[in-house]
């Protein structure tokens, strides 16, 4: 029997390095990466062979190599992942779930039919199947999920394939396997189909709260701009009015402009002169760039500068028409800045000040940000990027670069060097 063992679990490990290869995206060439697995692969049949066939009967090698192959199948998947975190945990615990449901259709038919080839193919087509279903319904969405940077829940969610696992390998294969117990079969079928919905409903369910986040902060960036645009509307109306009422009195600057000449009173022609041209300043609207949005946004972030009392040094270059998504492009400046901001606001006045270049072409993206910094910053070992210190909640402005950054396939740098910190975004189209 042990035969039929070793080519069931050769079939559902090859699936299992399958389904990882398809839903993590690859930190290394796709040569590496099918190397690895293969690596992987061959090594967890090694294994099945000092269980199945050297020590067959001991229930100590069985439950040791077991575990040993939970952890070779954990660390392909982190091996191979572009991001480690608790989403490739998830995803490798989730594969693992996902082969035992093959797994277990090999001894229910054998036990059915007593027929060995019909079991075995019928393994392969489960397997085939149920990866296919699952290639075509929920990679998207779980690929979606796997960008984003928001990892709040997943360790929690990461003991849903793990109880589902032990709960399977108890019903059907240690200590007592289907052969011994097929009453069993029923429960096993019946977790099945249980175990498929909940992982149906709980992804949609995350889906569903990161499109909600998602419309959460574009309508915060939408009530920014709207605001912007409000304010820049009753500046424009106020410039309006204070030309109309400059163009009104020049007839009468005019008059004792000309009576002054004519008594030679330099001084006060001069004086009346700054006047006008304070007159014409003082409601001025300004125009940091073409674009409108971005315009918009950096125009609420400098009267936020201005009641704080930091200086700001603006080199834009945004025209009309940029090849990315404006309102993503927008909130990426806006959360950089307002990181600047909060940064600088409470020291000295020497210090309050804030450097930002941003160019944008039809061939590239540059954005750098420069800041005075004092604070001890603490960079998250993963993406090299500043960590909140106000908690797991918090962060979600950097986060949000980030995710704008993979999402262009984009470069992004920071450092803190001489109490200057400075953080890059370069992308190239």
């Amino acid at each position: 029997m042990n035969y039929f063992n070793n080519i069931s679990y050769m079939i559902s490990h090859l699936f299992l390095m399958a389904f990882l290869y398809l839903f993590i995206t690859h930190r290394y060439s796709e040569r590496v990466t099918r190397l690895i697995c293969l690596s992987s692969f061959l090594l967890l049949n090694f294994t099945d062979i000092i269980k199945l066939n050297i020590f067959p009967d001991n229930d100590i090698c069985y439950f040791a190599v077991t575990l040993l192959q939970i952890c070779v199948t954990q660390l392909t998947g982190i091996l191979i992942s572009r991001k480690r975190n608790s989403k490739v945990l998830f995803i490798g615990l989730s594969a693992s779930n996902y082969t035992i449901l093959g797994s277990a259709f090999a001894p229910i038919l054998l036990i059915q039919t007593q027929n060995t080839a019909l079991a075995l193919t019928a393994n392969f087509a489960v397997h085939f199947v149920i990866l296919y279903i699952l290639y075509k319904s929920l990679r998207n969405i779980w690929l979606r999920q796997y960008e984003t940077e928001y990892t709040k829940g997943w360790w929690e969610l990461c003991l849903i394939p793990v109880f589902f696992y032990c709960s399977f390998s108890c019903i059907a294969f240690f200590p007592y396997t289907l052969y011994d117990n097929p009453q069993n079969i029923p429960g096993i079928l019946c977790m099945m189909i249980t175990m498929c919905v909940s992982y149906v409903v709980v992804l949609r369910y995350i889906e569903s709260d990161s499109k909600r986040k998602d419309i959460y902060y574009k309508n915060v960036l939408f009530e920014t701009y709207i605001r912007g645009l409000e304010d820049q509307y009753y500046m424009v109306e106020k410039s309006e009015k204070k030309l109309r009422i400059l163009r009104h009195d020049m007839r009468h600057y005019s008059r004792i402009i000309h009576q002054l000449l004519s008594q030679g009173e330099y001084e006060e022609i001069n004086k009346i002169i700054l006047h006008v041209n304070d007159v014409m300043d003082e409601h001025k609207v300004t125009c940091y760039c073409k674009n409108l949005i971005v315009n918009t946004i950096i125009s609420e972030m400098i009267k936020w500068t201005d009641k704080f009392g930091i200086r700001v040094t603006l080199d834009l270059l945004v025209p009309e028409k940029i090849p990315v998504n404006d309102y993503e492009f927008t909130a990426v400046i806006a959360n950089l800045f307002e990181n600047a901001i909060r940064c600088v606001k409470n020291y000295e006045k020497e210090q309050r000040w804030i450097e930002m270049k941003v160019h944008c072409t039809q061939e590239h993206l540059l954005i750098h940000v420069k800041n005075e910094c004092h604070d001890n910053i603490a960079f998250d070992a993963g993406t090299g990027l500043p960590k909140s210190e106000k908690g797991r909640n918090h962060g979600l402005g950097m986060q949000s670069v980030l995710t704008f950054s993979d999402k262009t396939e984009g470069t992004i740098d920071c450092f803190c060097e001489n109490h200057i910190f400075q953080i890059i975004l370069f992308i190239k189209f």
